[in-house]
């Protein structure tokens, strides 16, 4: 309690300032209902609503790999009222894979950054797929296909990873978002899925699927015992930072605001028990270094997707 006091005389001063907020907010979560952003978005948005004063409402805008969602942040009114909740993918990635979206780091200003959002490989439980050399020398065999919450989305970016490491091609299916697919891998109409690892913990945690592989620089730490790609003598490392985003042009005193409201967020211990339960790891980055991340992954992935021989679309 006293620290939500402290947090309110700290920021008075910048809502006087910029007059802000007199109504609802809202964050747009551009994929499908029943991620894991659902939870923590929502105990975030939460969060908010009590540092604010006004409704913060979340609502999902879904389709492109994130792409149409973000679209209606950078189309909205640059005024702090709608914001973006996203991994990078529609903002740095997605612009580099399709010709004339309309939208990319130019367009937002990033607020500040909330979690990662650790991708992996799965299989079903009664899978003999037990590891990534497993999967590829499966795949060496037959055709396989897989899922993924998108075109072009970060898990799917990162199994193009592998085969550009292995050789190996595999059949992409995209989905939109992760639980359509997931559950299309427990039915046996996916040989495998790529995907938020949060999004599967559920079904990880009841036996139903494995994960075999991780994308992120270092082991999840739920699940500790799980290597990562490159652990596993396969360079395929993809990142996912999620973070929110308003439309570029908002007021330096509605952006300090939203800032320092995300920052105490992310502390909060409803935002932390949520992000826990959901095995999200949370990684919060001030809006200077989130801003200064957004730029520096943009120009790295235009390079990155030259060098593996991404055509834009």
């Amino acid at each position: 309690m006293r620290r939500a006091l402290l947090a309110l005389a700290l920021l008075a001063p910048i809502a006087a300032k910029a007059d802000f907020p007199d109504r609802p907010i809202t964050i747009v979560l551009p994929y499908a209902p029943g991620s894991a952003s659902d939870s923590y978005g929502r105990a975030l948005g939460e969060h908010m609503t009590r540092m604010m004063g006004q409704p913060v409402v979340l609502m999902n805008r879904d389709g492109g790999s994130g792409v149409v969602g973000m679209r209606f942040v950078a189309q909205s009114a640059p005024d702090g009222y709608t914001l973006g909740l996203t991994p990078v993918t529609p903002v740095v990635v997605q612009p580099h894979m399709v010709r004339n979206l309309g939208i990319g780091p130019e367009s937002f200003q990033p607020v500040c950054g909330t979690n990662e959002n650790v991708l992996g490989v799965l299989v079903r439980a009664d899978s003999p797929i037990r590891n990534l050399n497993d999967l590829v020398e499966e795949g060496r065999k037959r055709s396989l296909t897989y899922g993924s919450p998108g075109p072009n989305s970060l898990p799917q970016l990162g199994v193009f990873r592998i085969q550009r490491a292995t050789g190996v091609e595999f059949n992409h299916i995209p989905f939109r978002g992760d639980p359509p697919h997931l559950n299309e891998l427990l039915a046996g109409r996916l040989d495998f899925s790529a995907a938020v690892v949060a999004s599967a913990s559920g079904l990880i945690d009841a036996d139903r699927l494995r994960l075999i592989a991780v994308f992120s620089a270092r082991r999840h730490p739920d699940y500790p015992n799980v290597p990562t790609a490159r652990e596993q003598g396969i360079d395929a490392q993809q990142l996912s930072q999620v973070g929110i985003y308003a439309p570029r042009g908002t007021p330096e005193p509605v952006m300090a605001l939203l800032e320092e409201a995300c920052r105490t967020g992310t502390e909060d211990e409803t935002f932390r028990r949520v992000a826990a339960t959901r095995k999200v790891p949370v990684n919060f980055m001030s809006r200077a270094d989130f801003t200064a991340m957004v730029n520096s992954e943009y120009e790295a992935y235009g390079r990155i997707l030259r060098e593996l021989g991404v055509q834009p679309e």
